[in-house]
């Protein structure tokens, strides 16, 4: 056998080896010859002989170092996010020297996987092709009037969600905001010294917000009943979520992104359950998630060097503000995407300096003087420590002996030493933050640290377990978990302060609550509400943005990238409503990008 020959069968083997090989059950001592994979052998057979035709036929060319990279570093979490999926640890791959052999093979075959497809993405950008226009009446139709088709598909589609959800779907945060509105105490009210003992409405929760739900339940409660008011809110944010997603199909349009393309967005945008269920969800990411869709869409006018009139910078002031309002995490994405525009697109220069300077002075008034002033209380800073507090529960649990009496005694004073171990939990920091104690002053919390960072010299892997445990599924396809709201929450209710009850089609609600769970699973179409795979399109888009040359993109980028920062800094390992901001932008995303690098267009 020829020598190039022997390597596409050597990397087909190690591919089907890292895909199929059943290292949790090496791990666990109970391995057989009978299940060395996880299925029949059979099928690994004919999965390796298609293997070897495929890489055989894809060997066509040398990778841009960035893809490299990015090919390592999605096999390198394919490795971890298997084992810490499994057993929350990274045991499964470490814990003896052949299971150390057996990582080594499987990230291998991993590398040679990702790799060849990457040639085969390439080849098929490289290869331009022309989109004929169509004679089919509807296509014809829609692409006249996107806007009207648009709204038409949409109502159609989402209408039975309206119907069934009947008023509203109240989770856990929107049922405590209002409360808050009413002014009841809740578990916010004690994460943070309140300014007032008399108002116990915090920003945890962005305040506009919370005003906004609870100012439609009142009007609703004026004229009809607090269901009819929740109904409206509903219908006010269906409106907004779905203006931004047809925005992004006019903005298709005149990018000239042919009108197939833009027909299977709109259908993703009607069909695929996430877009209705979180139209109908009371959450503050659904209002989120449209404003820094449109802030997308804006920097993607900017990035493309068009000129614009007074009323287009004064939405996108506007846009800035409410983007900035209506989740804390707003700010930190216009801060770190906004000033590289400014900095490399000398046209706008001035004009966005302006914005920006002002719209930092707008919201650091409400902020610091507005909020204080009518002794509304900020979020805790322990929103901001899940990482460190994640590192030190872990260490309590692993290894609770080595903490000295004294570190003891500052970890206790901010977050309960005696149960932190048992409070612990690998995917989510809200146990642990739960007992943080908000009279903590700033001296304290810098004994924390001295303390935290004594545990890193100690047991240093035990910090970098703790926080891949906490992030690895923003990375890792294999990790699918719950992603909407369905379920009937009677908070409010048992508050005595709101009547709020859904309608009687309680089968339809389980049809559609069954959908929507179900989604995730179904193979191929279910990665696109895929957290991890999202999570590496959105590295693909930025690494594929420099290497042919289109660093615009970058700009449009920017801001999900810091998204995606968000969402490993936050609490819960892939939470989908973290995770909203990008995956609902992705259609886009991807069929401008796309269409770009692939399509011929007339001049």
């Amino acid at each position: 056998m020829q020598l190039k020959q022997m390597k596409y069968v050597v990397m087909s083997m190690l591919t089907v080896f890292a895909c199929f090989f059943n290292q949790l059950s090496l791990y666990q001592e109970n391995f057989t010859k009978r299940d060395p994979f996880t299925i029949d052998l059979f099928i690994v057979g004919l999965f390796a002989v298609l293997l070897f035709y495929f890489y055989r036929k894809q060997d066509t060319h040398k990778l841009h170092w960035l893809q490299k990279i990015l090919i390592l570093f999605i096999s390198l979490f394919m490795v971890l996010g298997s084992s810490f999926h499994e057993i929350n640890s990274w045991d499964m791959l470490f814990a003896t020297p052949l299971l150390w052999v057996v990582t080594i093979f499987r990230f291998i075959g991993y590398t040679f996987l990702f790799h060849t497809l990457f040639q085969v993405l390439d080849d098929w950008l490289d290869k331009k092709v022309k989109i004929k226009k169509t004679n089919n009446g509807f296509l014809n139709y829609f692409d006249e009037h996107p806007i009207k088709v648009s709204i038409v598909v949409l109502l159609a589609c989402w209408a039975i969600y309206l119907i069934a959800f009947y008023p509203i779907i109240l989770s856990p945060d929107p049922s405590y905001q209002i409360l808050q509105f009413f002014n009841i105490p809740t578990k916010y009210t004690t994460y943070a010294i309140p300014l007032s003992p008399d108002v116990n409405l915090t920003n945890h929760h962005p305040v506009i917000h919370t005003m906004l739900l609870g100012g439609f339940l009142k009007f609703g409660r004026l004229f009809s009943s607090d269901n009819f008011g929740l109904f409206c809110y509903s219908l006010f944010q269906t409106a907004v979520l779905m203006s931004a997603l047809i925005a992004t199909i006019v903005v298709l349009k005149k990018e000239r992104v042919p009108v197939q393309i833009r027909l299977v967005v709109l259908l993703l945008y009607a069909l695929v359950p996430m877009f209705p269920f979180y139209a109908m969800s009371g959450v503050k990411d659904t209002i989120y998630t449209s404003l820094i869709i449109f802030y997308g869409l804006f920097l993607y006018g900017f990035a493309k060097n068009k000129s614009f009139s007074w009323k287009y910078y004064a939405l996108f002031f506007l846009n800035l503000l409410l983007l900035a309002l209506f989740r804390s995490n707003g700010i930190y994405v216009i801060v770190l995407s906004l000033p590289w525009l400014i900095l490399f697109k000398k046209q706008y220069r001035k004009v966005l300096l302006v914005l920006f300077v002002s719209f930092l002075g707008l919201y650091l008034s409400y902020d610091k003087v507005l909020l204080p002033s009518l002794k509304i209380t900020s979020g805790s800073e322990r929103e901001m420590l899940s990482i460190p507090f994640q590192q030190t529960a872990r260490l309590a649990k692993e290894y609770p002996g080595s903490f000295t009496k004294e570190e003891k005694k500052v970890v206790d004073h901010i977050l309960g030493f005696d149960t932190l171990g048992k409070r612990y939990q690998p995917e989510i920091s809200d146990p642990v933050k739960n007992e943080y104690n908000p009279h903590t002053t700033k001296e304290e919390l810098m004994e924390y640290f001295k303390v935290w960072f004594q545990g890193f010299l100690k047991h240093p892997e035990v910090y970098v377990e703790a926080t891949l445990n906490n992030i690895y599924g923003y990375f890792y396809p294999g990790h699918t978990r719950w992603y909407i709201y369905s379920n009937y929450y009677s908070l409010i209710n048992d508050e005595g302060v709101v009547d709020y009850h859904y309608n009687s089609l309680q089968p339809l609600r389980d049809i559609l609550a069954a959908w929507g769970n179900a989604f995730p699973y179904i193979p191929g179409i279910g990665l696109l509400s895929n957290i991890g795979f999202h999570g590496w399109l959105l590295l693909l888009l930025s690494v594929y943005s420099v290497i042919k040359k289109k660093s615009e993109y970058l700009y449009v980028l920017l801001p999900f990238l810091v998204s995606l920062l968000i969402c490993i800094a936050s609490p819960v390992n892939s939470y989908f409503r973290y995770a909203m901001p990008y995956v609902f932008f992705m259609p886009f995303l991807v069929s401008v990008f796309v269409s770009e690098l692939k399509l011929k267009k007339d001049k």
